[in-house]
């Protein structure tokens, strides 16, 4: 397993002087919530970085499960990425249209799958095209590459798991979602889901990781941020949210703090508060 870089973000500088990289790939990891009316697939199609794969987070993952965008198997995943042309040896760059959402939770597979080499493009798409850098509608004809499956199962948490962390309280639960629907003041955005929070658990909503100019913000900045939130990020951490995406985040933020193997909730929210077995407790 490649060790990862000092950073798990690169610029868009960075990525406009390695474009054109042999070693480099780059990803378009864009995804939006149920009901959003725009369409990932499309926008990519007419906008992307030059030489840009879509990853399509629905689709390589666990269609046979009711949860939403769960962990495929090592061989899904590994046939998919394949045929994008993602595979070992190459230095993947994610990003998306949103700034770095769904790209976080990408850079997480990719490494629960075995992949380090794997970084996030700070501030994404929205930073490319506000720069001038160049895109295009072309697509691309990726040239199939082979990928080797490493699965690092202290990267994720299944929910047997979660429920045992959340007894025990041998590691600290941050929530990433917005504060109203942590203390149930706010209803989820999906159907059928309980509202609250996990006993003991943090909130640390993802809006505050970005620095007034849409970028994730440095690592003693981030540090201070996670230190008010009354977080010790020197303890064990497992991250949560509303469906694996911010929850993703959260482990990001902690790599750029030199935190690099942080478990992540796949089922997050949408699987705990929407189960009647699972404890819930509601206000801050």
């Amino acid at each position: 397993m490649q060790s990862p870089s000092a950073d798990p973000l690169v610029s868009t500088a960075w990525l406009a002087d390695h474009l054109d990289a042999p070693d480099v790939r780059v990803v378009d990891a864009s995804w939006f919530m149920p009901g959003v009316a725009r369409d990932p697939l499309a926008e990519y199609a007419a906008c992307h970085i030059p030489g840009a794969v879509f990853f399509d987070i629905d689709e390589i993952a666990d269609t046979d499960s009711p949860l939403p965008h769960m962990l495929p198997t090592a061989i899904k995943f590994s046939a998919r990425v394949r045929k994008l042309g993602l595979g070992d040896g190459a230095r993947i760059v994610v990003y998306d249209s949103t700034g770095i959402l769904p790209a976080a939770r990408v850079w997480w597979t990719f490494r629960v799958m075995g992949h380090e080499d794997v970084a996030v493009l700070d501030g994404g798409l929205p930073r490319w095209l506000a720069q001038g850098r160049p895109v295009e509608d072309r697509l691309p004809l990726p040239r199939e590459r082979h990928f080797t499956p490493r699965m690092a199962a202290d990267l994720v948490v299944d929910l047997p798991q979660m429920k045992r962390v959340v007894e025990s309280g041998r590691a600290q639960i941050i929530d990433a979602r917005p504060r109203g629907r942590f203390t149930a003041e706010t209803p989820e955005p999906r159907a059928g889901l309980r509202s609250g929070h996990m006993p003991g658990a943090f909130n640390l909503p993802a809006s505050d990781l970005f620095d007034a100019d849409g970028l994730l913000k440095s690592a003693a900045d981030l540090q201070a941020t996670f230190e008010a939130a009354g977080i010790d990020i020197k303890a064990p951490i497992v991250t949560t949210c509303g469906s694996g995406i911010t929850a993703s985040l959260l482990a990001l933020a902690l790599a750029r703090m030199g935190r690099w193997r942080t478990a992540v909730y796949d089922g997050s929210w949408t699987e705990w508060g929407g189960r009647d077995d699972t404890a819930i407790v509601t206000g801050a």
